[in-house]
């Protein structure tokens, strides 16, 4: 028994002094503060002159507070932290000349060119006119809306942009190439008769800065897949989105499933509509804790689209018997669409109640004249969405000139085939709406998209001390059981590896040895006595 005791007390010295001895092979470092004298020499030495903060200077501080709020940041996941483009959050309704879209500035590429593209909560892709074989006019003097040309995008000019190949996991059309090495082409149909945009796939960066809290401006980089659109048909010849289209779907190439992928802001994003037809965007945006929501739903068994359920469409105090469906909800369509049997409850309960005499305009059936106060008396309507949630429609009108020159108002509801419903951005008008997928649900809040401000006066370049932008997602990518994506890591350079083992290794694998060879000979000898 005590020669057992004995063998145990041995060996719990022997595991103490071999910790204490690999304790002992420790590496030291000197701490130099990045705005010390010494920090500053070695900066000088290699040529990097410029304005350095000076001690006890509120400069400094704000230096060191800026950089605090990064990290911050990259810890806490941006938790109220919004992202916008780079020329600022504001959205731009140019009517019936860019066929009712709304449109936003964006930067993309090194050297940064800005484009106009259209926003499209229905489609993923980011495209926009491309060494252009079939394009709209890009001229300022063929819209009168606007006051400047719009650009052409050129991957030989930009020194961040590649070709993606048909190996990527993005490329749709990957498995009809002939070589996974090839170039990735892109073809994407719209709901619009005949309208579509095709080429090829590049990755590039897109330039966006944060808003909110603390944010001072700062500015990011985004890895982003575009589409380099050579050749466009249909309503894209025709003064819809002449500069490109972003898609803010859910699919994986769309920019918010790329900027979730990348760790920069959550899944979500907002849109705010308001009447004088301008409105905001913001990336990141999960909406405020007093907002309605509905939750999203699968098309056919999939999440791939914004869909919602609309059990009653209520006109007035009148909620319609029979009258729900489901309905994609969409900012790239102008006007809303309804499945034709609901369709019909609506414009005909709708027109009883207008008391006034109806005309058509093209394909618009349920058109008003204007009278001299200006609009009609306008019944009421509203949308009850799952949860009980109400849905007010601040107005479903919109004017035009019938074809006497005659200022008219007209329902922005047309008729489509099928059992789904298209929720158009006509009726989101009033609210900002937040496409939070990160949660899988639609939230909306009144607002008159002024109390969202970013302050607009923004650099269009980003600041040397911006973000750095993650990687695109790769086939490789690692994912959590639960399907989340992982951020991946800052990029740094990786520390060289030793040719050999150095001897502090060699002295640790050995230690590592006997503690474990001392561990067995320990249990065995308890095993005996017990």
């Amino acid at each position: 028994m005590r020669t057992g005791v004995a063998a145990i007390l041995f060996t719990l010295a022997a595991v103490l002094i071999c910790i204490e001895v690999c304790a002992g092979a420790t590496y030291s470092f000197r701490l130099i503060h990045r705005f010390s004298d010494e920090a500053r020499s070695v900066w000088a030495a290699k040529g990097r002159q410029g304005p350095w903060p000076e001690r006890e200077s509120v400069e400094r501080a704000r230096l060191l507070l800026s950089s605090d709020f990064k990290h911050q940041r990259l810890r806490l996941g941006s938790q109220k932290q919004l992202l916008v483009p780079s020329e600022g959050s504001q959205t731009f309704d140019y009517g019936n000349d860019l066929s009712w879209l709304h449109y936003a500035w964006i930067d993309i590429g090194t050297p940064n060119v800005s484009f106009l593209v259209a926003l499209d909560a229905g489609s993923d892709l980011l495209w926009v006119p491309c060494d252009c074989v079939q394009c709209a006019p890009l001229s300022s003097s063929y819209y009168t809306v606007l006051d400047r040309d719009l650009n052409e995008y050129s991957p030989a000019r930009s020194s961040t942009s590649k070709q993606l190949p048909c190996s990527h996991q993005l490329c749709e059309l990957g498995p009809d190439c002939k070589s996974p090495k090839e170039h990735c082409p892109y073809m994407v149909d719209y709901l619009s008769e005949n309208t579509s945009s095709s080429g090829f796939l590049f990755e590039d960066q897109l330039h966006l800065i944060l808003s909110g809290e603390h944010s001072h401006q700062d500015s990011a980089l985004a890895p982003i897949i575009i589409g380099c659109g050579s050749k466009q048909s249909g309503s894209y010849l025709d003064g819809a989105a002449p500069d490109g289209v972003l898609g803010l779907g859910p699919g994986k190439i769309s920019v918010p499933s790329l900027l979730a992928n990348s760790g920069l802001v959550p899944h979500s994003f907002s849109l705010c509509f308001d009447k004088s037809h301008s409105g905001r965007i913001f990336f990141g945006d999960q909406g405020p804790g007093n907002q309605r929501f509905t939750p999203f739903l699968p098309l056919e068994g999939n999440y791939n689209k914004y869909i919602v359920e609309v059990e009653h469409y209520c006109v007035e105090s009148s909620c319609l018997k029979q009258s729900g469906f489901r309905a994609q909800v969409d900012s790239g369509s102008s006007f809303t669409l309804l499945p034709y049997e609901t369709y019909k409850k609506v414009v005909n309960k709708f027109d009883e109640l207008m008391n006034a005499t109806r005309s058509s305009i093209d394909v618009f059936h349920y058109c008003y004249k204007a009278r001299s106060e200006g609009l009609p008396n306008i019944p009421s309507m509203k949308l009850i969405l799952s949860a009980n949630q109400s849905f007010v429609i601040q107005n479903p009108m919109f004017p035009i000139l019938n074809y006497q020159g005659v200022k008219c108002y007209c329902l922005g509801v047309l008729p489509i085939e099928g059992i789904y419903g298209l929720i158009g951005q006509n009726f989101m008008t009033g609210y900002r709406m937040v496409f939070d997928w990160e949660n899988l649900k639609l939230g909306w809040s009144a607002s008159n998209c002024k109390d969202l401000d970013d302050n607009d006066k923004v650099p269009v370049t980003p600041t040397p001390g911006g973000l750095s932008a993650s990687p695109l997602p790769t086939n490789e990518q690692q994912r959590t059981p639960n399907g989340h994506a992982v951020a991946p890591a800052l990029a740094g350079r990786a520390p060289p590896r030793p040719s050999a083992a150095s001897p502090c290794t060699i002295h640790y694998q050995h230690c590592t040895l006997i503690l474990i060879l001392l561990m067995l000979q320990s249990f065995v000898w308890l095993c005996c006595l017990v």
